[in-house]
């Protein structure tokens, strides 16, 4: 006969290969917190229904709280025979408790449990989630402020494009994490939804009030499905989509700071706090963490995909296959935050070169644009005065002079409409004053955003 707290209609035990396979402990363990709230307030609700007695329900509360303190003070033996967190809390439950413990699981399936674990542990995570995406946005606020006034090359193509502040260019950055915020808010709403009490997958006979148990686990929904439900992933499939955007915006800003300080560059400098040498070469200053962040977008993208394909031909209701939502869940919590945090590191820490930054915007064609643009307002049409710009710019590659080093004789020669304020449109503040990039209130509003972001938490 199965010793296993399910085994009644078994006559053998699980064979401890399959027990070993079918386990979720080594991993789920970590949900140890949410399963012990969810089910002292399924407790509490049994006993208001008048399903256990009064008596019962104290007794299992009392017990879970025991089992909490051992847990946090590592001091709780988990089981791979007893398969997964539930039912090592529940057996250490009856224990301790007797008949009061083996009462709790009355109404209540582990395919609801597992699925009210998940709901809590996700809507937990996506909060420290937007706390660290706020630190962060914090961190560019600051590097904004510190670095107001610095002119930088922009690019599209990877070529130089055109001057812009180079805290313009750190508040973009700003901007890619507000939407992640706000999609990680999207989550926080699908997975605010109650599925205990749908039971395996039809409910249960028992007088249950689910309105009571969303009350004490601050859910503001209950789903109105039992099916939908045990079997839904939706949130998680949502989490892990916001998850990968997110780690698409970390990955793009590594590509940059990996580029800006390569010598070719020479734009900034990492902390040796965020870098490592080489075995072999003395002189090598490795950007090793945003490398890393960039290799482990990789990994999230992955269990995205792992996770789609898991459940894109399941049968209603519960399936065992569901089990495979949470180590890639899991690894991607663990993945971001590592990486939120120790970019905001990276960018604090991170010295500007200033210098170098606008001899690049100097020694270059990147205001080829306001040439353009120059003579559009002296009455030229637009497709005339870029043909003109084009020609002044092959006329300076082939002389090794850029457009602020010609004279306005040469300019002449390419248009009467040119006047001695050419010079002055040139140069690098011109440029970045008459592009209206108000960093000053950017900032501002970065800032109120924050504000705004903090309150919803």
């Amino acid at each position: 006969m199965s010793k296993s707290l399910w085994g009644g209609r078994f006559e053998k035990s699980t064979d401890e290969m399959i027990n070993e396979f079918q386990a979720s402990i080594n991993f789920d363990k970590r949900m140890y917190r949410e399963d012990i709230e969810g089910s002292t307030a399924h407790a509490k609700m049994l006993a208001k229904c008048g399903i256990i007695s009064p008596d019962d329900s104290k007794k299992i509360v009392e017990g879970l709280n025991k089992i909490l303190q051992k847990i946090e003070a590592g001091d709780f033996e988990f089981k791979v025979e007893l398969e997964d967190i539930h039912m090592n809390i529940e057996k250490a439950l009856t224990d301790d408790t007797g008949d009061a413990g083996r009462r709790l699981h009355t109404a209540r399936s582990r395919n609801d449990q597992v699925a009210l674990d998940t709901h809590l542990y996700v809507r937990r995570q996506v909060k420290e989630i937007q706390k660290l995406i706020i630190e962060f946005q914090q961190t560019l606020i600051n590097a904004a402020k510190k670095h107001s006034g610095i002119i930088f090359p922009g690019y599209t193509h990877l070529q130089r494009a055109q001057p812009v502040y180079f805290s313009h260019h750190l508040l973009a950055y700003f901007s890619m994490l507000q939407r992640d915020f706000e999609r990680f808010s999207g989550v926080y709403k699908r997975a605010d939804i109650m599925p205990l009490g749908a039971g395996a997958l039809a409910g249960s006979t028992f007088p249950i009030d689910k309105n009571f148990v969303a009350e004490e686990l601050n859910f503001s929904e209950i789903y109105s499905n039992s099916m939908d439900a045990v079997s839904d992933r939706d949130y998680i499939l949502e989490f892990l989509s916001a998850a990968s955007i997110l780690m698409v915006h970390l990955s793009r800003f590594s590509e940059e700071i990996i580029l800006w300080c390569s010598r070719e560059f020479s734009f900034v400098e990492l902390d040796d706090a965020h870098c490592t040498g080489s075995s072999m070469m003395p002189q090598k200053k490795n950007p090793d963490v945003p490398e890393l962040v960039r290799g482990k977008t990789g990994r999230v993208f992955g269990h995205l995909l792992a996770m789609l394909t898991t459940v894109k031909a399941l049968p209603l209701a519960y399936n065992k296959d569901l089990q495979e939502d949470k180590e890639g869940l899991f690894d991607t919590i663990d993945t971001i935050k590592f990486s939120l945090a120790v970019f905001s590191q990276i960018v604090a820490g991170m010295k500007i070169n200033a210098e170098n930054m606008r001899r690049a915007v100097e020694e270059d064609f990147s205001n080829a644009t306001d040439v353009a643009e120059y003579l559009v307002k002296k009455g030229i049409p637009f497709r005339d005065a870029h043909a003109i710009t084009g020609k002044l710019v092959h006329y300076g590659i082939e002389h090794k002079k850029y457009l602020t080093d010609l004279t306005l004789d040469e300019y002449k020669e390419f248009s009467p409409a040119f006047d001695e304020d050419i010079i002055s449109v040139l140069k690098p503040e011109s440029v970045v004053k008459n592009r209206n990039m108000n960093v000053e209130a950017a900032i501002i509003k970065a800032t109120e955003k924050i504000k705004t972001n903090s309150e919803t938490l």
